[in-house]
């Protein structure tokens, strides 16, 4: 009995394993799938792919695709735009986030728990497009790059993540510093911020992506200014400037001349824009990740 116990005990551990590895393999195939076969269809002819069959590796390259999505001479300045709305919607959005966590988080500051629930409103409750749209001109925001920025600097639901985080630091450090004759914002900038790393790594990817992906704002409040246009906002037209080309799609890589090359379809163009618009945000994911679980967890569950 002893003997089939401990062979058991052997056997069993492996088998989890091969079980979980199997599984985990299978997650990653089919999570990786989908933009593997857009990758493939961004590269491969568009008659080509018409007829089927493109899964992992186009079957006849091209790079007409790419050159009809960059054939326009507003797309550079439109995605430098969209860096620029990145980076500065990133940054402050993060720093005047903590900002007001750390003033929320204080269990001295009376008007603590009203201005929380404040915000928590604005997670459940919208005044509605037009009022907004009013708003925003109203505050003299409308053909302006600032549209992009102010309107969502602060975040109901990231802030809820920054102050749990917060609230979870050991009180002796600030205690301590204000025995040193440090201020709040002393306080805050050297003490509070630094150990915030995991969730502002997090917060900071929240709003890159969402800053990154957004192209109704430009829509609505910048569509006929082309210096402020967004790639987002240029993307959406061109795809849908493909469909309503759909009999004649060649017209759109500007090749009607050249017969011979490649033809250019809605599919191939809407893939060769997804991976224009998704592979820079691709980058930024790795060098964030290792915060990016930890933050969440911590900012979600600490109470």
């Amino acid at each position: 009995m002893k003997a089939v116990t401990k062979s058991s005990s052997r056997i069993e551990p492996v088998v989890f394993h091969t079980i979980n590895t199997i599984f985990m393999l299978f997650v990653v195939a089919i999570t990786l799938y989908p933009f593997l076969h857009t990758l493939a269809v961004s590269f491969n002819d568009g008659s080509d792919t018409l007829s089927g069959g493109i899964y992992f590796w186009p079957r006849a390259w091209t790079m007409e695709n790419y050159k009809a999505v960059f054939i326009s001479g507003t797309i550079y300045h439109a995605a430098f735009i969209s860096v620029s709305r990145t980076i500065l919607s990133t940054v402050l959005g993060v720093f005047l986030t903590t900002m007001l966590a750390y003033t929320l988080a204080q269990p001295q500051y009376i008007f603590r728990k009203k201005i929380s629930m404040l915000f928590i409103l604005t997670m459940y409750f919208n005044a509605g497009l037009i009022p907004n749209y009013f708003l925003i001109k109203e505050l003299g925001l409308l053909h302006s790059f600032w549209v992009y920025i102010l309107p969502s600097l602060v975040s109901a639901f990231n802030l809820i993540i920054m102050r749990t985080y917060i609230r979870g630091l050991p009180g002796s450090l600030t205690e301590s510093a204000k025995i040193d004759g440090a201020g709040d914002f002393r306080i805050f900038w050297k003490i509070i911020f630094p150990l915030c790393t995991p969730v502002l790594a997090t917060v900071a990817l929240f709003i890159a992506v969402g800053s990154w992906n957004a192209w109704f704002d430009t829509f609505l409040y910048a569509s006929s200014d082309i210096k402020l246009s967004t790639l987002q906002y240029e993307m959406m037209k061109l795809l849908g400037s493909t469909m309503s080309t759909n009999n004649d799609p060649s017209l759109l890589a500007g090749n009607q001349h050249n017969q011979q090359q490649a033809l250019v379809t809605p599919a191939s163009i809407r893939a060769a824009i997804t991976i224009v618009t998704a592979v820079p945000i691709l980058f930024v994911y790795p060098f964030l990740q290792k915060y990016f679980v930890v933050g969440l967890n911590l900012g979600s569950v600490k109470e």
